[in-house]
């Protein structure tokens, strides 16, 4: 497992999520739908450790109207000749909130396991790309980037640290675009469900991966145009206020 963890200090981006809509419909209106406290058994369990503190929130920030939002993430994920189900979720946690009528965002940490890639000895690991920014509109629920950390297994040589599809500077952009609208399906937790996907995605060539960076674009079928991938994820989300 890997794990990402980088705050947005004085680069904080404004958003607002439709399950920060649901969040306020809930706890302000009180007319948020819920299953009822017998869902509430068959959860995962959400860590909420990763949450920017409340001193990292912006100066200006009011604790008790921010909250911490953690998200699983699972799906498929089909780039270039990669075509595998993403069965372990990405968890992502950030913080969000309002400063001066706005809602902002922090990002806190995202943690993934590594993705088999079909027979080969090859594995990805999604990490974050270092953008986020899940402005919701009618066009898209929000954009992320991400990079997939290149492991290798028996048979291989042991691949440079930094292997990878996608690096910080170039990034994988996906623009999430909603395929099942947000439903609560629990308010203590506060819970939501949602589907959403990428389906015109490019992705790059690998990076940093010395001589073994060609064979491995042909392995994996590498650059890949956009319109030619997909990244499908299913999303539980677990709330928690600040105060």
């Amino acid at each position: 497992m890997t794990t990402n963890r980088m705050t947005l200090g004085p680069a904080v981006r404004c958003f607002t999520t439709a399950t920060a809509g649901i969040l306020l419909a809930g706890l302000t209106l009180g007319a948020a739908p819920a299953y009822g406290a017998e869902r509430a058994a068959d959860l995962p369990e959400f860590d909420f450790s990763a949450c920017p503190t409340a001193d990292e929130l912006p100066a200006a920030a009011d604790p008790g109207t921010w909250r911490c939002e953690v998200m699983h993430a699972t799906g498929h994920l089909r780039m270039g000749a990669i075509d595998e189900p993403l069965a372990e979720p990405m968890k992502i946690t950030f913080a969000e909130g309002r400063v001066g009528g706005e809602f902002r965002q922090i990002f806190g940490e995202m943690t993934a396991e590594p993705i088999r890639v079909g027979s080969t000895p090859l594995s990805l690991t999604p990490q974050y790309g270092g953008y986020s920014d899940f402005l919701s509109d009618d066009r898209r629920r929000g954009e992320f980037d991400i990079r997939f950390a290149i492991g290798s297994a028996h048979g291989l040589p042991l691949l440079p640290s930094d292997c990878s599809v996608g690096s910080d500077e170039n990034a994988v952009h996906l623009v999430l675009k909603d395929t099942e609208p947000t439903r609560l399906i629990s308010q203590d937790p506060l819970v939501a469900v949602f589907g959403a996907h990428d389906a015109e995605f490019a992705a790059p060539a690998t990076s940093g991966c010395g001589r073994l960076g060609r064979a491995l674009d042909r392995v994996l079928g590498l650059p890949s145009a956009a319109g030619e991938n997909v990244f499908d994820m299913d999303v539980t989300v677990a709330i928690r206020p600040y105060s």
